[in-house]
């Protein structure tokens, strides 16, 4: 195969399957011509749990977001706080990435979106994970944000709701309290294009 500038071909000579679990987990053998000609074969991993889409409602009128705080089994393996302040997130299962983020919404915060505006598609950790992340922002009202936990109990999920000022989500992520990349993201694009200081 070619890369999108000519400069690269690649072949797949080999894929084993090393885990088939929660997701899917491969190792591939690949064989990489690169731009002066060279040939290497090169041994990849990569791991297939699916698409995922998240999403950040946010209130323009008290500059309000709604994120969630839950236990992380890898950050607490790591030897960090486990329970980390998130942006409402879910993989897709085969649904549209609005259908998803709509039931994740509602399953996790409480909150029913009328029609969430869809922002871009990244990949959260392409060297070794196929997911594509499906951004997605909302905006919702002080009697919209009423619930103080979500989850879904037959998942694990026990989500404590989060109702705060934008400036406060930001300064957690300063003092090392948000740590999730999407929330990151999401909260610095609000920042800039949702809720822009005057």
């Amino acid at each position: 195969m070619t890369g999108p500038r000519g400069d690269t071909a690649w072949e797949v000579l080999e894929t084993r399957l090393l885990s088939d679990n929660w997701a899917r987990l491969t190792t591939s053998l690949l064989r990489v011509r690169l731009r002066d000609g060279t040939v290497q074969e090169q041994w990849r991993e990569a791991y297939d749990r699916g698409d995922g889409a998240c999403i950040l409602p946010f209130d323009p009128v008290r500059r309000h977001v709604l994120l969630g705080r839950q236990f992380r089994w890898p950050a607490a393996q790591n030897g960090d706080d486990p329970f980390l302040v998130e942006a409402a997130a879910g993989l897709l299962d085969d649904a549209a990435p609005e259908a998803r983020i709509r039931a994740e919404a509602q399953e996790e915060l409480g909150l029913t979106l009328d029609v969430p505006r869809f922002l871009f598609s990244l990949y959260m950790s392409p060297g070794s994970v196929t997911e594509r992340l499906h951004f997605f922002s909302a905006t919702y009202g002080a009697t919209d944000a009423q619930a103080r936990f979500g989850g879904l109990r037959e998942e694990g999920e026990e989500i404590e709701i989060m109702d705060i000022p934008l400036k406060e989500a930001l300064t957690m992520i300063e003092d090392g309290t948000i740590r999730d990349a999407k929330t990151v993201i999401l909260l610095q694009y609000a920042a800039l294009h949702l809720m822009p200081e005057d």
